[in-house]
């Protein structure tokens, strides 16, 4: 298992500090847009620059899921 953070950026990023254990990077991708997903259902309109941003326990940023993408 390897630890990734799903940071929030549209701009100012929200830093995730407890992170979350998942098996992969491809598993990590796909959290990422159920989380995309459900902020478009919570909030229907929003920011066309927030991204989910996926961070591997390295530092290394695997990931980037645009949250908005039909309002670019």
């Amino acid at each position: 298992m390897h630890l990734y953070y799903f940071d929030m950026k549209d701009g100012v990023p929200v830093r995730d500090r407890a992170g979350l254990e998942l098996v992969s990077d491809g598993a990590a991708i796909a959290h990422s847009k159920r989380l995309a997903d459900k902020v478009r259902t919570e909030m229907p309109v929003g920011n066309p620059d927030l991204r989910i941003v996926v961070i591997d326990e390295n530092g290394r940023e695997v990931h980037r899921e645009q949250v908005y993408p039909n309002l670019t």
